[in-house]
């Protein structure tokens, strides 16, 4: 018996090994928390970095299911504040089991980065390889699942700041590469400078990890264009409003359809009063309308406007399916060309495993579904320009606005209905993605929101008028145009890539030189 006691582990050193594990998951979680506070709307992306700087110090000298652990409490401590607007949109009846079981899902997506950011400190270059690794994550978040969730991307948390400007060289891998690179900089900075017996030039890595980011995003921003290139265009953006009442809006399209009309009608007037300037191109948001059923009506009041439009739409096709479409619309002569959403919302816009769903949401079976458009570049010639658009979820991606900037796009919208979502923060985290698209492509970018936040920005992401929340109101500023194409638009998806085989090939690398020095220390014996 005195055998076994002598084997159990003491109370003291329990303890002892409890503590480490503790404090850690308690700077874990409050580096994802910091993450979040670095979203929109908080004009805080500066603790983007620090956040990194905290998941650096958590993971230091750990293993690799230490790190799977820590990464998972990173994650969670990210998405579920960052997430919660689910919660407004699928409302009390459902409980919290969606919003959770995303937010764990994605967080999976984290754990994973953890656990391979221990295996590359070793390497030379280290915070270089460790920023690799959770950018690379982002690419198979936004495949899977269900089509994929990039929400929450790093370079989201950058609408403004140092690093927003590299969006124009690398799009939104390439600042949130510099993002993370700066955190874990700063976190194998700190822990060099706690070590006795180093060398100061130890010390240069880590700093270069650190400034070469800020340097470069400061020296870029002499190169982002903001002046009109092929002329100008004035755009009215009508917000005709909604009530705040989530799910409970579904079946009433009518409703936006009136709120719509009565608010362009009121811009009309105001126009006509001379209060406001005469707009070139009406913008209505994503599904205002239901064609064509609304045809008519539409007809009349872009007559009455005499002016082009670009209308967000249901449409219902002969066959009887849905399409969740913006269509050109030209007075006198009526819908024209018009692109169909590709990147369609599950169980928003279609359903998948319908069965399974069942098990969670009453709606299954009333919910229509949308088809998703045929893929060709989202670009419109209307009111004498080509312009560019990716509706609400779309903008989350890279390749809508990317693709009809290299068919031409000279400027770019984003109709979007967020009137589902209560008074979150989602539409300010949407607008965040807009204003970061307007740099990485060198465009205005026109946000027109059912109910908010409607926008209209400039090239450098600047935002020059907006709306607020369940509020009807237009906007109505002269943009510029621009033909000019940005290194990001140049390069495409390349740099996207790039990082993801880097990421991949530093992780071999680190394991094949663990497995080298493994198979030296079993042999030292022998040599000896």
């Amino acid at each position: 018996m005195s055998v076994i006691v002598d084997h159990l582990p003491k109370r003291g050193t329990r303890r002892r090994r409890l503590g480490p594990v503790l404090w850690r998951s308690a700077l874990a979680a409050a580096s994802g928390a910091l993450l979040y506070l670095s979203f929109a709307p908080r004009p805080l992306w500066w603790l983007a970095p620090v956040a990194f700087a905290g998941l650096g110090l958590v993971l230091y000298e750990r293993r690799f299911r230490a790190g799977c652990g820590y990464g998972f409490v990173f994650g969670l401590a990210l998405f579920l504040p960052l997430l919660s607007w689910l919660q407004d949109f699928l409302g009390a009846d459902f409980g919290p089991w969606p919003w959770l079981a995303l937010s764990a899902i994605l967080a999976l997506y984290l754990a994973l980065v953890g656990g391979l950011i221990t295996l590359v400190p070793r390497l030379p270059a280290a915070p270089v390889w460790m920023a690799l690794i959770v950018i690379a994550a982002e690419t198979p978040r936004a495949w899977f699942p269900l089509g994929g969730f990039p929400w929450g991307r790093v370079a989201f948390t950058q609408p403004e700041g140092v690093f927003l400007s590299l969006a124009s060289i690398g799009g939104a891998p390439l600042v949130g590469f510099s993002v993370v690179l700066c955190g874990f900089g700063a976190s194998v900075l700190l822990v060099r400078l706690r070590r006795k017996g180093d060398r100061p030039r130890v010390l240069l890595g880590p700093v270069a990890a650190i400034v070469a980011p800020v340097a470069a995003g400061l020296a870029v921003w002499s190169t982002v264009g903001v002046e009109a290139q092929t002329g100008t265009r004035t755009v009215a953006v009508v917000q005709g409003g909604a009530p705040d009442i989530g799910l409970a809006l579904q079946g009433q399209r009518s409703l936006l359809r009136e709120t719509h009309l009565a608010e362009t009608r009121r811009l009309l007037a105001e126009v006509e009063a001379g209060r406001a300037a005469e707009p070139d191109l009406l913008v209505w948001p994503e599904s205002a309308a239901t064609v064509p059923a609304d045809r008519s009506r539409l007809d009349a009041v872009v007559g009455e406007f005499g002016a082009d439009a670009l209308v967000g739409a249901l449409e219902r096709q002969s066959d009887g399916r849905v399409r969740n479409v913006v269509i050109a619309w030209e007075p006198g002569v009526g819908p024209g060309e018009r692109y169909a959403k590709q990147q369609l919302v599950p169980f928003g816009e279609y359903t998948p495993a319908r069965s399974v769903a069942r098990l969670v949401t009453p709606f299954v079976n009333e919910a229509e579904e949308v088809v998703p458009g045929d893929g060709r570049p989202a670009v419109l010639p209307v009111a004498g320009t080509r312009v560019g658009v990716a509706v609400c979820y779309e903008v989350a991606y890279d390749y809508p606005a990317r693709d009809a900037v290299r068919a031409g796009a000279q400027l770019l919208t984003v109709p979007t209905n967020n009137a589902w979502y209560g008074r979150s923060e989602m539409s300010y985290q949407q607008l965040a993605m807009a204003r970061l698209r307007a740099v990485e492509h060198g465009r205005a970018v026109v946000v027109a929101a059912t109910s908010g936040v409607s926008a209209v920005i400039r090239p450098d992401g600047t935002v020059v008028s907006s709306t607020e929340l369940f509020t009807s109101g237009f906007l109505v500023e002269e943009v510029p145009l621009r033909s000019q194409v940005t290194l990001s638009d140049r390069l495409g998806a390349w740099p996207e890539y790039s990082i993801v085989g880097s990421a991949v090939a530093a992780v071999l690398a680190a394991r094949l030189r663990r497995r080298k020095r493994g198979v030296e220390q079993e042999a030292e014996p022998s040599q000896g």
